[in-house]
């Protein structure tokens, strides 16, 4: 459903994102008769379309249902594009009010208790009796902050393979993201190096591609740099350091996939006024 905009609307709940708990709100909101609508800087779901599209979530499916309307699929877990079909059509299932690309900067609390919200689109200006700010924190990569992150070759999201084959791919960090990204790459004719600061994968690499990953480097298929730091990158290659010796060691790469997670975006909640724990 799309908003009509008016400034004397004064809304129930606005809820900043439009992510499975975004979502869930909405739902929430619409059961109990609120008035609501979700401010959405890209479109329904958009971290989840970010996703490398062939990947598929840990949580069996019942887990990310919302709205109490289960999520139906062939298999225990869902993919990527079973997760954006299914709560598409919940959203329309319960007439969800979306405003969509459009990016809330401020929220203000005025006098009277009500809050006024300021988006990137400068004449309009919606009110709402509560916000909720359901950002999540896809949105904001973790930065290493070394020479060469910021080149055109560099990215800090994967999506699919075959734009890499028969070309090598420095892929840095051990976790689910990094994992599943290997694995994919070297099936696709890339020649994939993992430089990790750690002595191994993370624990929390989903179980079933453990044996995987681990069985592939054994065969020499995947190379690793466990215990090493990227120092700098360049065109066409990149500088490792091991941590325990200092030595340097440059290796090529064609392209490198800095995939080492991403943190909450706290700037719209200090512009907010909103008060963080700093650690």
């Amino acid at each position: 459903m799309l908003t009509h905009e008016n400034e004397l609307d004064l809304y129930d709940i606005l809820i900043v994102g439009a992510g499975p708990c975004g979502l869930a709100m909405g739902i929430e909101a619409t059961r109990l008769g609120l008035s609501h609508l979700i401010v959405e800087k890209g479109t329904v779901t958009e971290s989840i379309r970010r996703y490398p599209k062939r990947m598929r979530f840990f949580s069996t499916a019942e887990n990310i249902e919302i709205g109490g309307i289960p999520f139906a699929i062939s298999d225990v877990k869902a993919g990527r594009n079973d997760a954006l079909q299914y709560y598409r059509k919940t959203a329309g299932y319960f007439g969800l009010n979306f405003k969509l690309f459009t990016e809330v900067i401020q929220v203000k609390k005025q006098a009277d208790g009500t809050f006024t919200i300021h988006t990137t689109q400068e004449t309009v200006t919606y009110r709402a009796r509560k916000v909720v700010f359901a950002t999540g924190y896809f949105d904001v990569a973790r930065k290493l902050g070394i020479p060469g992150e910021e080149l055109p070759h560099v990215s800090h999201y994967y999506d699919e393979p075959f734009g890499y084959s028969f070309t090598n791919v420095v892929i840095v960090g051990a976790a689910n993201s990094a994992v599943e990204a290997a694995l994919e790459l070297y099936r696709h004719d890339a020649h994939v190096t993992i430089v990790h600061r750690g002595p191994d994968f993370r624990p929390t690499v989903k179980y079933w591609l453990v044996p995987d990953v681990k069985n592939r480097v054994k065969e020499g298929k995947i190379a690793t740099h466990f215990q090493a730091n990227i120092k700098a990158i360049e065109r066409g290659r990149v500088l490792i350091e091991q941590a325990e010796t200092g030595v340097q060691t440059w290796i090529p790469a064609d392209f490198v996939l800095l995939l080492v997670g991403y943190i909450p975006d706290e700037h719209l909640l200090r512009k907010s006024g909103i008060l963080l724990n700093e650690e």
